[in-house]
């Protein structure tokens, strides 16, 4: 029997929105109230089930202060999915998102991508219906809430997350296989 295949994924948003909690909370099962932030980029391999298919994810938790925006593009390289990462008690950094995609676009163009409005359990200031809206409306994104404290949805969010990384390394190699064919003629 193979290995499953590995897909980097990985989180991307403002400093402190909760990227951490989650994959922890995700990889680890716990939650901590560390105020530390993510020094360049942190990154965890967790194996996940998408139906039939087991997977590997390489989920890359990457720093949101803009001191490290100058590095930042070479983590990205190879990647299969994006999660936009917001604190839905701060609209800040939700209307710091669109910039977030732009980076992540500009080095990888085409990843798919999800909206995560994070810290749910602290009551969102920002109406879930706009983040939902924006998310529709800038690209067909997926949008969840999730809480890291809780657990909310934080499964469901690295499930799909999987799926779209699945779902786009394959249409990748569909592509291949369409350009060899076409090139062999």
């Amino acid at each position: 029997m193979s290995d499953p295949p590995v897909y980097k994924v990985v989180l991307v948003g403002d400093g402190n929105v909760g990227k951490t909690s989650l994959v922890r909370r995700f990889c680890e099962g716990r939650f901590e109230e560390s105020r530390i932030l993510t020094i360049g980029v942190d990154f965890q391999i967790k194996t996940v089930q998408l139906g039939e298919r087991t997977v590997r994810l390489s989920i890359w938790d990457v720093a949101g202060q803009d001191r490290f925006r100058a590095f930042r593009d070479q983590f990205y390289s190879g990647l299969m999915a994006a999660a936009l990462v917001y604190d839905a008690t701060s609209p800040a950094t939700f209307f710091n998102l669109p910039r977030w995609r732009e980076e992540v676009l500009a080095s990888v163009p085409g990843v798919p991508m999800v909206v995560i409005g994070n810290k749910n359990d602290l009551g969102p200031v920002v109406p879930p219906a706009e983040a939902e809206g924006w998310a529709k409306f800038e690209g067909r994104m997926p949008f969840l809430q999730t809480s890291a404290l809780t657990g909310e949805n934080v499964e469901e969010f690295f499930q799909g997350l999987g799926y779209l990384a699945y779902k786009h390394s394959e249409s990748l190699k569909e592509f291949e296989q369409l350009r060899m064919s076409y090139s062999s003629r």
